[in-house]
Order: structure tokens, then sequence, then C-alpha cells
């Protein structure tokens, strides 16, 4: 199998991109590496086709490798035939190749294998063939032996039976079509083991559903009813038309002496062999498509829960609320720090005097320490404890704001040995506190403390495939981590974990590091942090973010091979790098003075930059496009001011022609690497705009054309005052109407 090929179909791309994204996998690189600063040598293959591409290579890998252990151990036996071999080779799922593997398998002692050791094997080939002219208990006389243990005739034909029993539930074949055939017209059917029971599943006490349209989140249900003992779920087959199929198949020969036997083989097998195999099979396939909905939806939760926007620059007061235990609470700083711990008594069971005391206490904290903002967990007592912060803010002239954060996941965090780490003077309870504050001041730095499973993205977690699901999860908060950037002076080592090329040990290097020697002050000072290699170094520099340093590129995601091109373009554009962090780089588009000269230079560097092609070609195009657009309306302004035909006539019937031509090269350009990054959906916009913008010129054609012609004697739109559109003096606005109608933002394209 063309493995590159077939993950090529798949996807939908071009072969191209699917061998460069496959050299930089093999070679080590990470996802989100490949997907940022990548882009030129895979087509701008995003992040979530690159997980796909990843997940498939490996499973194609795998059943790689399955076919040549199967071909190797089947040739070892001698039994390899050619026509077997392509069977195995072009097999495309594991299950196929099982099914091919299934007679060549080496079995434990079965009722067939007992039956070949006694010698009846013969049997079954006769029986097989069908054309007895004698009772089989008169044949199977020649197969009793005292010393192979075969007493009787009838036992004999047993032993035969038995052989022709396995045989039949190892065909490929077979199986693959009874396995289809139960997937698209069996259903599942759930019974109570104790009908008077209560518990949660019992709109499953009499449940039946066809498999196939069975909804995840049932089969889920399911199955934790199935292993709280509540529930007894089957897969129910179409029997009768399984067995009419296999009949069919095997008897192909009416004889009134084998008929009957083999019908009765024919049902035996599928009851004791076929069917509680292809159950499994179905119960598993079910499953496993319910789990990968599931893990979707909880990836898809995470990545909401994780991207929220911080509140930065707030004192934060964390309450982590309790009843008996009491209100445990945190002041946190600017800057993450905690710089308070308290316990307070506000809910029951409680008395006046402690409400009172944990009132006197707030109205003392809240302007020692400028705490503008109270972050209450939404745990036991939440409610109790809203209604005590209302009464208080009431009360107090500070103008105080509460939220109510999801506290999932932080009584896991306050008892891991890395909030002791964090915290080793602290209880659970500080620990709790502190962590619901800072998921308010920065959400994404602080959940990634916490195992992805146990900050609560949805139902049945813990019936899930824990590998896959935690695999997913991860993947989801590393997406997100380097979507973002870390600040490499500030971040926790578990948040520095997660950057592309970052393991733990070299996250607490970093760590190690800047507490010894300070903050850093440049990316290239990475490479100081024992066991950071060039590799990693290559890998994790862009997603690093320094404020403040040597280097004002060091604050953005400009990766640092990038600095001189990045530094070029400033400088001919007028700017310094400095400009960056003083903010002045607004309107730089508007920098572009000479759309020929850009042109030009962007055709050279295509041709120069062979990875970076499709992008020159494209910008190239647009230039020269602007370079013919951007002066069109002063040029007819112009000449009908002058009433100069000629010009008219020339732009009429030439200069809007060509530039028609080229726009719709400029949108196919646009189309072609729109489809390669992005989904199809959104590009209806780019259409209407593009469209617009030919149907307009092809207005203007033929509006200049009547006037030339002499059909009209007047252009109305070309007579009224014309308005600046930047007024002298003033500074330019940039237009942003592209990123406010567009479904995505093209420039991020690049």
């Amino acid at each position: 199998m063309d493995i590159n090929q077939k993950v090529t179909e798949e996807l939908g791309v071009k072969r191209w991109q699917v061998d460069a994204a496959v050299n930089l996998i093999d070679e080590g690189y990470t996802i989100p590496f490949i997907s940022r600063y990548r882009k030129e040598v895979t087509g701008s293959l995003n992040d979530e086709q690159l997980r796909k591409l990843y997940e498939r290579l490996i499973y194609l890998r795998n059943l790689e490798e399955k076919k040549e252990q199967v071909l190797s151990s089947i040739e070892e036996q001698g039994k390899l035939t050619e026509e077997l071999k392509q069977q195995i080779l072009a097999a495309e799922t594991l299950v196929s190749v099982e099914d091919l593997y299934r007679p060549y398998r080496p079995k434990r002692r079965t009722r067939a294998t007992i039956a070949k050791e006694k010698g009846l094997e013969p049997l079954a080939a006769v029986i097989m063939l069908q054309k007895s002219m004698e009772p089989l208990e008169k044949i199977a006389e020649a197969y009793i032996s005292q010393e192979k243990s075969v007493v009787s005739a009838s036992e004999a034909v047993a032993g035969a039976r038995d052989i022709i029993a396995e045989s039949i539930s190892d065909n490929a074949d077979y199986r693959s079509w009874i396995r289809k055939i139960t997937m698209n017209k069996g259903k599942v059917i759930s019974t109570a083991k104790d009908p008077e029971a209560e518990s949660v599943y019992e709109m499953y006490y009499e449940f039946e559903e066809p498999a196939e349209k069975l909804a995840g989140h049932r089969i889920l249900a399911l199955n934790r009813g199935e292993k709280e003992k509540f529930l007894t779920v089957k897969v129910q087959a179409p029997e009768e038309e399984i067995l009419r199929y296999l009949e069919k198949k095997v008897i192909v020969n009416e004889n009134p002496y084998t008929t009957e036997v083999l019908k009765e083989t024919v049902a035996d097998s599928y009851n004791r062999l076929i069917a509680p195999a292809i159950e499994r099979e179905i119960r598993s396939e079910l499953t496993e498509r319910a789990e990968n909905g599931a893990i979707e939806v909880f990836g898809k939760n995470l990545h909401q829960l994780l991207m929220q926007p911080p509140i930065a620059g707030k004192v934060v007061l964390g309450w982590d609320p309790a009843f008996r235990t009491g209100c445990k609470l945190a002041v946190v700083d600017e800057t993450g720090k905690v710089i308070g711990t308290t316990v307070i008594y506000p809910t029951a069971p409680t008395t006046p005097k402690k409400i009172q005391a944990s009132k006197d206490l707030l109205k003392k904290i809240i302007p020692k320490y400028h705490i503008s903002l109270i972050s209450l967990g939404n745990g036991t007592a939440s409610r109790e404890s809203e209604e005590f912060i209302v009464e208080l803010l009431k009360e107090i002239p500070e103008k105080v704001q509460y939220v109510i954060v999801n506290e999932a996941g932080a009584s896991v965090y306050s008892a891991s040995k890395l909030a002791s780490e964090e915290f080793p003077k602290f209880d659970v309870g500080q620990r709790s506190a502190a962590s619901i504050a800072r998921r308010l001041q920065d959400p994404l730095a602080e959940l990634v403390k916490i195992d992805p499973k146990a900050i609560g993205v949805g139902q049945y977690q813990h019936d899930m495939n824990q590998k896959k699901l935690g695999e997913s999860l991860n993947g989801v908060v590393e997406d997100c981590v380097n979507k973002v950037g870390v600040d490499l002076n500030t971040a926790s080592a578990p948040l520095l974990a997660y950057i592309s090329g970052i393991s733990s040990a070299i996250a607490k290097n970093i760590v190690a590091y800047r507490e010894e020697n300070g903050k850093f002050a440049d990316r290239r000072e990475l490479l100081k942090v024992p066991k950071l290699g060039p590799k990693a170094y290559e890998q994790c520099a862009g997603f690093m973010r320094i404020q403040g340093g040597k280097n004002p590129l060091d604050a953005t995601a400009v990766h640092p091979e990038s600095y001189e091109a990045a530094e070029k373009l400033l400088k001919k554009q007028g700017y310094k790098a400095e400009d960056i962090t003083n903010h002045k780089l607004t309107g730089l588009s508007l920098t572009i003075r000479d759309y020929k000269k850009l042109a030009e230079e962007l055709k050279n560097s295509a041709e120069i930059c062979k990875n970076h092609a499709k992008f020159f070609g494209y910008y190239h195009c647009l230039a020269e496009v602007l370079a013919q657009k951007a002066d069109l309306g002063s040029e007819i302004k112009a000449a009908y001011d002058a009433h100069d035909l000629s010009t008219l006539s020339r732009i009429c019937e030439e200069i809007i022609p060509h530039l028609t031509e080229n726009l719709w090269k400029l949108k196919e350009l646009r189309e072609d690497l729109w489809m390669a990054d992005a989904k199809p959906f959104g590009y209806e916009l780019i259409d209407l705009r593009m469209g617009g913008v030919i149907t307009r010129l092809d207005s203007t054609r033929r509006r200049l054309h009547s006037y030339v012609e002499g059909k009209i004697s007047r252009l109305e739109e070309l007579e009224t005052e014309r308005i600046q559109y930047f007024a002298e003096g003033e500074p330019a606005i940039e237009n942003h109407w592209q990123r406010a109608v567009s479904g995505a933002d093209f420039t991020d394209t690049i």
C-alpha cells in the first residue's frame, strides 16, 4: 500500500503536501510547529488536517506492519498462495487482515483441532464433497479407532462436523458479510437484570434500537449500565437471513445424507463460533464510534474553556465555597502571586456572629489589597456564598465585582504533587482558592496544571479509552498553548511543557535557569538551558514571548529564523524594529506606494523562493491588479473632464478587459490557496467580493462604451464632487472591512 497516497485521497489534499508533512513528522517536528512555521513546506496544512494525517499515518503503518507479520507467519507454515497474498496486501483495515489470518493463526486446542488429531479431517472432506452414496454413519465406521479415542461412528461424524464448523467460521468472506449485515439490520437490545431496581438506567430496562442508528451517548450509557450490572445488553442479528446465506454458500449439492448434517453444522458454526465474535466486534465498533464522537465534543469544550480571555491587571480574591469547613479565601496580585489566605464561615452551619465577623474581615481585606474582583467557585455552597457576597458589596464603598468560575479539577490540582511543590505551606483548601483566583486571571496558564480528564468537559469521560482520551485532550491543550504562546519570563513549568519541542524535564530546567540567572533578555539565551539543544530551540522559539527584551521581535510570533526577512521588510517600508513595541505599525499596508515595482519584486521572489512560489505568485498577481486598478478611477475622471474620447475608448477596450482577465486569474490563485489552507465554507464571501469587483468593472466598461459611442451624453457619477479618501495632514487609518466580513483573515495564511 502506498500510505502517503492513501492519506492524500482521504484528506483531499495534494500528494506533495502529504509527502512533505510526513517527512517533517518523521524528522521529529511537532504538529503545532509544522502548522505555524512550515506552512510553505506543507502547502498550508492546518493543525486539524495535520493531526488527522498523523493519526491515519500511524494506523496505516501499523496495518502494513501487521500485514508483513501475517504474510511471514503463513509463509512459514507453507500455506501462502499468490491469491491469499494479494488479498492480504489489498486489505484496508486491521479487521480485514485478522479475518484473512484467522484460518492460519496458531490456535489453542479446540474441538476442531482435537478432531483433526483423531484423523477425522478426511471424513470432513467427504461430507463437504456432498456426493455420499450411503449414510454417513456407515462411512464413518472406517474412522473408529480405540487408539485415537473414536469409539463410535456418531462420534466420528460429530468430530468431522466440528472441523467443518470451524472452517466455516474461519472464512473471511463469510465473516465480512455477516458483520456488515448485522451492523445494517441488527438491533441493540437491553433488558434489566432486576426490573424492580431503581437506577438512572430505567429507560433502558426494555430498550431496542437499530445498531446502525444508535446514538453515541446511548451506546455509552448502555455500556455503563452493563458495567454497573443493571443491564444486560445484546446485539440481535438477523439470524434467519444469515443462516440462509451460509447454507447457500456451504451446501452446493442436494444430498440426502449430507444436506441436513451441513444445515446443523452451519447453525452450530454460526451460533457457537461466529455470532459471539461478531457481537463483540460490533459492540467494540459501536463503542469506538461513540468514544470518537464524545472525545471530539470533549476537545471542543476544552478548547473553549482554555481559550477564555484572561482578565489581566486585577487583584483577585479567590473564593472556594463550603459549608461546615468554611470558605477558603486567597488573594492573588496582578502577577498571579498569592499574597494572603484565610478562612471565613458565612454559610451554614453558622451563627450571626460568624457571619458578621466574616463581613468585617472582608471589609478590611478588600481595601488593604485593592481587590477589584472576586472569583467564586461554582461548587458546594456556591449559591449561599453568592448571597453573602451580594450583601457585602452593598455595604462597602469600593467597586468590586464577582464572577462565578467553574472550579472543576480544582480539588484534583490542590491535592497534586505539583500543587504541593508550588504551595508547600498551604493546605488543599488554600491551594484550591488560589487556583480559582488564577483561573480568572489567566485560564489557560492555570488549567494546564490539571489533567485534562479532570477538568470535567463532558459525560462518560471515565468510560472512555483513557489512552485515546488523554492523547486527544493533551493535543487540544498543546494547540491552545502554542496558538497563544507563553511569556518566557512568567510561564510555569507545566505551561512550558506544552510548548512544541519542550519536555517536562526541559520545562523545569527553563524555570530553574530563570530563577538562577534572572529574566530572559533574548530568545537565543534558551540555548544555555541544560538539555535544550538546537532542535528543541528551533521548535519552541517562535512560541516563546519576551516582553521588553533586547529584540522587539522576541515579543512576537515571528520565528528567529525569519528575523532577517522581517527586519528587511520593516526597513523597506520605513519602519524600525522598535516601532513594534511602540505600536506604530498601524496602516502598514498603506506604505505601499508603487504597485508596479512591488509586482516586479514579487515576481522575482516567486522565481527564487520555490517553496513559497504559490504565495508570491498570488501576491504578484494582486500587486499587478492593484497597479492597474489603483489609479483607474482618477484616469477615467481626468479623461472625462478633458473630453478625451480616445483615452476613454482605450480604457474601455484594452485596460478594463485586461484588468478583468487578471482579476479572474487572481480569483483562481486565491481559491487554490484558500482550499488548501481552510475549509470550503466561507469562500462564498470571497466569491461575492471578487464577483462584485468584476461585475462593477463590467458595468464601468459598458457605461464608458455608451458614452464614447454617443448613446448617452453625460456620465453623472463623474460630475459630482469627489471626496478625498484622506484629508491632508491627517493620519491614514487602515480599512479593516475585510476582517469584518470575511470568514478568515487571509493574511493569517502567510
